[in-house]
């Protein structure tokens, strides 16, 4: 199981000629560094008399970064799992038609069940990134940096997530599907590109 590993044991895993873990699972993995350094700034603000008036707006970030933080740990372990069952539908015989549309079949529908775990990650990361532009707005400001930091690492997990995401559109022929799916993708990429610049700004402006 990819949650019960160590970091040493997940980076070699990572860094090996095993399909999975990949790509989509470190995006995971990304956007849940995020989410605790959000939780950490959250909490770092939290009691703090010069923060009194904003304790409110970082008690809800913080019971929301940690759930997004919980969900992007399982996002990475879908992810690697889902690429399992893509890699099992490939490998069905074709040696009859019924066999090659058996596997057709198979092979589609693993791949939108790959292409959902990315999806979901690309949302949980845009939602981090939204949390990093409010603590870097409104958080302690003796960590700001790490504010910084929560929106680069929720960014770099939702781009990887999307890279991810896309790569299964391709090969899906449902046309309908991939319409909607894309479309959403966008969606979820403009937000999220949003509150990072967002979230660097107010960095920037109270480093």
């Amino acid at each position: 199981m990819l949650l019960e590993q160590t970091i040493t044991s997940f980076l070699d895993d990572l860094a090996s000629d095993a399909p999975a873990p990949g790509g989509g699972a470190a995006a995971a993995l990304s956007g849940a560094m995020g989410a605790a350094l959000v939780s950490m700034v959250c909490r770092l603000t939290i009691g703090k008399k010069k923060y009194a008036d904003v304790e409110s707006e970082m008690k809800a970030a913080l019971d929301r970064a940690e759930d997004l933080r919980k969900k992007l740990m399982q996002y990475a372990e879908e992810d690697a799992e889902a690429f399992g069952t893509v890699g099992k539908a490939y490998s069905m015989p074709k040696k009859t038609e019924e066999e090659k549309a058996a596997r057709s079949k198979a092979i589609q529908e693993a791949l939108k069940v790959a292409e959902a775990a990315p999806m979901k990650t690309a949302e949980a990361c845009a939602e981090v990134l939204e949390l990093s532009a409010l603590i870097a707005e409104k958080g302690n400001k003796n960590v700001i940096s790490d504010s910084g930091s929560a929106a680069m690492l929720a960014i770099g997990g939702l781009m990887s997530a999307a890279y991810n995401a896309k790569v299964n559109l391709n090969w899906i022929k449902d046309e309908e599907f991939v319409k909607r799916e894309s479309e959403k993708l966008q969606k979820i990429l403009d937000k999220g590109i949003k509150a990072k610049e967002k979230a660097l700004a107010f960095v920037d402006e109270r480093m």
